[in-house]
């Protein structure tokens, strides 16, 4: 009687890495955690202070929270040079919609009224129903406490609605301390050495595919990373993989690694046996 070898699965979770391998190797992977990012502050705050600038100004009507950790680093960068009493006092004259559960808790233990908040799958379309059915956009100047990567489509819809965006940038992803795990992953995934690869977040790809590029084997990786079984934590992360020309083969009924986990580990197997040979 044979044992199939156990699935390889590659995670390039940073925050959260400890976590990921102990799910991982609940269900019986031979998992890599490969952390892929950092959240680095942004040295210069101009936007923030416009922002603030503004707010004091009267003239933003709504502002975006898309982060738990860009509100926070939000705070951070407007304590430099305002109180943050002050600062809340503000956004007690705007309308304040946020994006998921992470910035609800965060303003929430601020004491900051919450006046709309976009349904799962928390995407920025879900952002935009949310907006179109409680709040008219049109002459309205909108702040959005970004998070990373801008996102074009979001901007381009509030745009078409007749809304004016004022980006609030305060941190920026890049390599983690350590990039050795990453560059090894991209070369063991060229190497067939994982069955499933998953991601957690969107900027996630970004980085393995700047890895990637800096190391001249974007192409190679793309073609490998094709044929493993891709797990998505949900509908943000899956449109950036498809965007990069890759297939979504999992994404879990609700965005949470323990769910995504699972769902893998049970359908991770019938769906590798249509994907290209690899042991």
């Amino acid at each position: 009687m044979t044992t199939e070898p156990p699935l390889r699965v590659c995670s390039f979770e940073s925050r959260r890495g400890a976590e990921m391998r102990s799910l991982l190797e609940r269900y019986g992977y031979e998992a890599t955690i490969a952390p892929s990012m950092r959240e680095v502050p942004l040295d210069e705050h101009a936007a923030v202070f416009q922002f603030v600038d503004e707010l004091r100004a009267d003239r933003i009507g709504i502002v975006v929270f898309m982060t738990g950790v860009g509100a926070r680093a939000l705070l951070a960068a407007v304590e430099t040079r305002y109180p943050k009493d002050e600062f809340f006092r503000m956004l007690d004259g705007v309308t304040v919609v946020v994006r998921g559960p992470k910035p609800v808790a965060v303003l929430r233990e601020w004491g900051i009224r919450i006046d709309h908040r976009a349904p799962e799958p928390n995407t920025w379309r879900e952002l935009v129903r949310t907006l179109d059915e409680f709040v008219p956009l049109s002459g309205k100047t909108i702040a959005v406490q970004e998070y990373g990567v801008p996102n074009a489509d979001f901007y381009a819809a509030l745009s078409e609605r007749g809304a004016k965006i004022l980006s609030v940038p305060v941190y920026r992803w890049e390599f983690p301390d350590d990039p050795e795990p990453l560059r090894t992953a991209v070369q063991e995934t060229i190497a067939g050495k994982f069955d499933v690869l998953m991601l957690t977040s969107a900027n996630q790809l970004h980085n393995v595919i700047k890895m990637a590029d800096a190391e001249g084997v974007r192409d190679e990786w793309l073609a490998a990373a094709s044929k493993c079984v891709i797990a998505s934590i949900g509908p943000t992360a899956s449109e950036t993989i498809q965007s990069y020309g890759l297939p979504v083969d999992i994404e879990p009924a609700h965005g949470k690694m323990g769910t995504l986990v699972r769902e893998t580990s049970e359908r991770a197997p019938m769906i590798l046996t249509s994907k290209p040979a690899k042991r």
